[in-house]
């Protein structure tokens, strides 16, 4: 593993940062983070921003229409942006994290004809539609069904936990399309458009208060069999490319940001007084050795990544195992140095360390991201 960067990534870097330097002025005021339309146009803007320099879809492949950059050159993409204050990906973080790269990666040429573009120039938003009620972490154990009628899919059945929904143009949906199959071979992924009829969308108000996942009922809900991605049966294949970009990549800007955070912390320890406890420096300097193994495991996978081709790898559930606790720990030390301030929600840290429970669930459980290291890193027998 080579850690340093060479010329060409360094040249990068510096246009980057002056393009972000002259871009980031001129954007308009944040919303409210209850007013999700206002969040979409917003993080839609901002993403056609971003394609008409040329940077939408950066480590996507040419010919699905990104720029063909190496995981390098995505990793410095990340951290820069992410210095720089610049926009989350926000609504569009489906579409351009998850259901592209799966697209770009498993896609007819229709279909990336299709889907693709929109999504690089901040026209379309996509949902994910993969947990459900009774499923728990296990997502092969997924019931909503959907049969063939001709030309389409009838599905029916819940989702939950479908982040964006409620501003969605299009869902990548699991469903099972064989239940006498075992259960990890009778799934499959599809397309879904959100005006379909037979849709009704739920939202869910988390306990940092907006409403940004729902619930999403189908009642015989019509697909067209041209919108499955893969072969009919075959879709927990096709999931698994998917997870491999949530896990692998898209939590990299925000291990920058919690270095961030970290030193804002410290400062504010100065501050207050509370920089006196030894206990709480031991604590913060303990984080701070976390996220530095952690952004140097970053490292080794984008490494690993650029040599296999660019897919992610399992390496990324050992990254977000650690990452989902080390966030957690983050706002905890936050929530000492900030002592009875901790309690009120108009405070970025108060919002953020709510936020940080769903990180041990989302994106494959703490439990899950265990077993496939186990099962897939150490070796070990599958438990029974």
């Amino acid at each position: 593993m080579d850690l340093t960067y060479t010329a060409e990534e360094e040249e990068f870097r510096a246009r980057l940062r002056e393009w972000l330097a002259g871009a980031l002025p001129a954007l308009p005021p944040k919303p409210s983070p209850d007013d999700w339309p206002a969040r979409r146009a917003y993080d839609l803007g901002w993403q056609r921003t971003l394609y008409d320099a040329g940077y939408a879809g950066l480590h996507w492949p040419l010919d699905a229409g990104g720029r063909g950059a190496t995981p390098v050159q995505h990793l410095i993409y990340l951290e820069e942006t992410e210095r720089a204050g610049a926009p989350y990906v926000g609504a569009n973080f489906v579409g351009l994290l998850h259901a592209g790269p799966t697209i770009a990666a498993e896609g007819t040429a229709g279909q990336r004809a299709r889907w693709l573009p929109p999504v690089l120039r901040g026209e379309e938003v996509w949902c994910q539609g993969f947990s459900e009620p009774d499923a728990g972490s296990d997502l092969a154990a997924l019931r909503t069904r959907a049969w063939r009628d001709g030309d389409d899919y009838v599905v029916s059945g819940s989702k939950i936990w479908t982040s964006h929904a409620e501003v969605a143009d299009w869902c990548e949906l699991l469903v099972r399309t064989d239940p006498a199959a075992p259960r990890h071979r009778g799934i499959s992924w599809l397309a879904m458009p959100m005006d379909a009829p037979g849709i009704t969308v739920r939202p869910l108000r988390t306990l940092a208060g907006p409403a940004e996942f729902a619930e999403v009922f189908l009642d015989e809900v019509r697909i067209p069999a041209t919108h499955r991605v893969g072969a009919e049966n075959d879709g927990w294949r096709v999931t698994m490319v998917t997870l491999s970009y949530e896990r692998g990549t898209a939590f990299v800007g925000e291990v920058v940001a919690c270095r961030r955070v970290l030193g804002e912390l410290a400062r504010a320890a100065r501050d207050n007084g509370r920089w006196d406890d030894p206990a709480l420096r031991r604590r913060l300097g303990t984080l701070n050795a976390e996220f530095r193994a952690l952004w140097r495991l970053t490292q080794w996978n984008v490494s690993e990544a650029q040599r296999t081709g660019g897919v992610p790898g399992v390496g990324g559930s050992v990254f977000k195992l650690r990452y989902s606790h080390a966030r957690q720990e983050l706002y905890d030390a936050a929530a000492e140095v900030l002592g009875p301030q901790a309690l009120d929600l108009e405070r970025e840290w108060t919002r953020d360390r709510l936020t940080s429970l769903a990180y041990t669930i989302a994106a494959g459980t703490s439990q899950i991201q265990r077993n496939i290291v186990a099962e897939r890193i150490l070796g070990l027998p599958k438990g029974r």
